[in-house]
């Protein structure tokens, strides 16, 4: 067993009771651990495929206080993984609709919403008022924001990702074991998402269970939490197999790289500039600030020969040309701008890149440009 992560609350009435006896039942939880849920509170990142089935269960489980971090709208595409959502939530902003349901199933819990994009300026303040950080987004734009954010805060992240039939689930939290960056120091080259790769909905159900699971033990200190080690899903193979996370002892942590100029912050290996982190955007709600009249600038950063689903009045600059781009030298650095591409892993790096030339405002888009519907 680890150590609770929360001081338990009062005592519980017999409705509780009544309500988790099937959970107070179990070695390790019994009622001081349920009394630790009821004192816990949990922020989870994204009301999506790995953030409904989460938010569902740690409502049912009595957590205390949950905040949702979500600025979208539900979408119809969005309905056969997202649990909490339904056909008549199409258009309602994501954080209602998982409110809402959460209700539903626990009327005594304590629901936040926060209808906001995660971004540099403002996840220090998002996560200050919680003592666990549950990440369900979808881009590494925002799972770097939230580990570094919750490092400062020294709190663990409960981190999971799906793509395909496949899943991943891991738990951060250092100086306690490693941090996110020891997985992924850098954005991987030609990383797919759900939008381009596709996704089977039970894997997300899958996964968001198990991240709701890493929180109760977390919170009550039952168990072994996976930190050090990643959980890897197959549904096809119908595996669960771990692998060993070990921490880079050269890695800065977040407050070291918060605290040095911007010019002269560096990336794990201490060699290579480290870009700042631009925000992300959804193909959803890109399609409603071009649709509304008043959108950014959109740069389409993939080649020439690639012509599916062109934004119209996008530029059109190949990632390997954004550095010295004639037409990047004609924009304002604080014009709003939205980079897009294939699957979201160029458009991530030359935002990075227009970032360090100063751009205020830039975001990447998170997924296929094909998915934008201006």
């Amino acid at each position: 067993m680890s150590a609770p992560l929360v001081e338990p609350t009062g005592l519980l009435d017999d409705a509780a009771r009544d309500r988790y006896a099937r959970q107070l039942a179990l070695p390790g939880i019994g009622e001081t651990g349920q009394r630790r849920l009821a004192a816990a509170r949990v922020l989870v990142v994204g009301a999506g495929g790995l953030g409904t089935p989460a938010l569902a269960a740690l409502a049912a489980a009595g957590v205390g206080t949950i905040g949702v971090v979500d600025d979208d709208v539900v979408e119809t595409t969005n309905l056969h993984r997202q649990l909490l959502h339904g056909t008549s939530d199409v258009g309602r902003p994501k954080t209602t609709s998982a409110r809402e349901a959460m209700l539903e199933i626990n009327p005594t819990v304590t629901v936040r919403e926060h209808r906001e994009r995660l971004t540099s300026a403002n996840a220090d303040r998002v996560l200050a008022d919680y003592d666990v950080v549950v990440d369900g987004s979808d881009n590494f734009a925002t799972r770097y924001l939230v580990a570094d954010a919750a490092e400062r805060r020294g709190i663990p992240t409960v981190w999971g990702a799906v793509l395909g039939f496949t899943g991943q689930v891991s738990v951060f939290w250092p100086p306690h074991g490693p941090a996110y960056r020891d997985l992924h120091p850098d954005v991987p080259e030609g990383a797919a998402t759900c939008q381009t790769g596709g996704v089977l909905g039970m894997v997300c159900h899958a996964v968001g269970a198990v991240l709701a699971a890493e929180t109760v033990k977390l919170v009550t200190g039952a168990g072994t939490p996976l930190l050090g080690r990643l959980l890897l899903f197959d549904a096809l193979a119908a595996t669960w197999r771990t692998l060993t996370i070990t921490a880079d002892p050269g890695r800065q942590s977040s407050a070291e790289r918060a605290s040095r100029p911007a010019d002269d912050r560096t990336s794990n290996s201490g060699s290579t500039p480290a870009s700042p982190r631009p925000g992300v955007v959804t193909p959803g709600a890109l399609g409603r600030e071009l649709a509304a009249g008043h959108g950014p600038v959109v740069i389409d950063v993939r080649e020439p020969g690639e012509t599916d689903g062109i934004v119209p009045g996008s530029l059109r600059i190949p990632q390997g040309r954004i550095a010295s781009a004639a037409q990047i030298d004609a924009l304002d650095v604080a014009d709003p701008v939205v980079t897009v591409c294939a699957s979201g892993a160029r458009a991530a790096q030359a935002a990075a890149l227009l970032a360090e030339r100063g751009f205020r405002d830039v975001r990447s888009l998170a997924g296929a440009v094909t998915a934008v519907r201006p």
